[in-house]
This record gives C-alpha cells, sequence and structure tokens, in this order.
C-alpha cells in the first residue's frame, strides 16, 4: 500500500500543473518535470525526445550524477570510453565527474527520463535554448560550464 501512496505523491508532483513548458534544443525536445527550486536542490528531472536518430556531444558533470531510463526506442550509452546498449524499460547512471553521451538509435527516435543529483544542470536547456550549433558553440561552451557541464567530444554516431 505504501508504494501506491508514493506513485500517487509522486504523480502529483510531477504532474503538468507543476511541469515546465518543454523548450525546442537541438533538435530534440526537453521536459522539465521537476527543477533544483522544485526539490530544494536534491535533484532535476526531464525528458528528453529525439523524432529520429541523435544525442548529445560527449560531457562530464563535475557536479551530478546522472540516471537514464529509456522509455521508449533504444539508445546507446557511452561512459568512460564503454558502449552500452540500452532499451525501452532499461536504465543506465553515470557517476559525477565521468565522460559520457547517449544517442538514441532508431530511425524514429525516442524518449528517455533524465535524473541529475544534484538538481540545476536542468536549467541549462532554458539557459541555452537561443543558441545554433556549430555557430555559438563558444556560447554554448561558457554557459554549459555555468551549469557543471564541461564538452568534452562530438555526439556518438
Amino acid at each position: 500500500m505504501r508504494f501506491s501512496f508514493l506513485a500517487a505523491a509522486f504523480a502529483a508532483l510531477a504532474g503538468p500543473a507543476l511541469a515546465h513548458d518543454p523548450i525546442s534544443w537541438q533538435g530534440s525536445t526537453i521536459h522539465v518535470l521537476l527543477d533544483k527550486e522544485m526539490t530544494g536542490g536534491e535533484m532535476g528531472m526531464f525528458t528528453t525526445h529525439f523524432v529520429g536518430p541523435g544525442g548529445p556531444p560527449r560531457h562530464i558533470h563535475d557536479d551530478a550524477g546522472e540516471a537514464f531510463y529509456v522509455l521508449e526506442g533504444e539508445a546507446e550509452f557511452l561512459a568512460d570510453g564503454e558502449v552500452m546498449p540500452v532499451k525501452a524499460g532499461e536504465a543506465a547512471f553515470v557517476q559525477k565527474g565521468v565522460d559520457h553521451t547517449f544517442r538514441l538509435t532508431g530511425e524514429n527516435g525516442g524518449k528517455i527520463l533524465v535524473i541529475v543529483a544534484p538538481g540545476g544542470f536542468e536549467g541549462f536547456f532554458e539557459a541555452t535554448k537561443h543558441l545554433k550549433l556549430p555557430d555559438d558553440m563558444d556560447k554554448l561552451t561558457r554557459i554549459s560550464e555555468e551549469f557543471g557541464q564541461i564538452f568534452t567530444g562530438p555526439p556518438l554516431e
């Protein structure tokens, strides 16, 4: 019974009344569900949805661990030089300070739930949604560092 109560409480927290509007970001749609203000800084939670194959450049979060749960599609995760396939219903975790990225591999893309702890990084997407790559890469890199993220290489191919 306790699990049902927690699930209901969680659904209320992540419901549309508290969630942010979706953000179009570099070919994906980011939907921040919980931000650091909503969780007392403990965590941030968002989904990332790609309509085709794709993923972010390689990067490190120097201040947060990152958990991923594949909601739709299939993905490859690169962490610390190792590539691991992850399909819908499976999860992956990357400790802070570890070089990583992911790529949704199917022609129809997919959707991933991402949790960062502690929170804060989820604000990066709102802060950079106006930038265009590759033209604004210098600005993106500078803002990224303000959110504890350092780009280390290109996306997975």
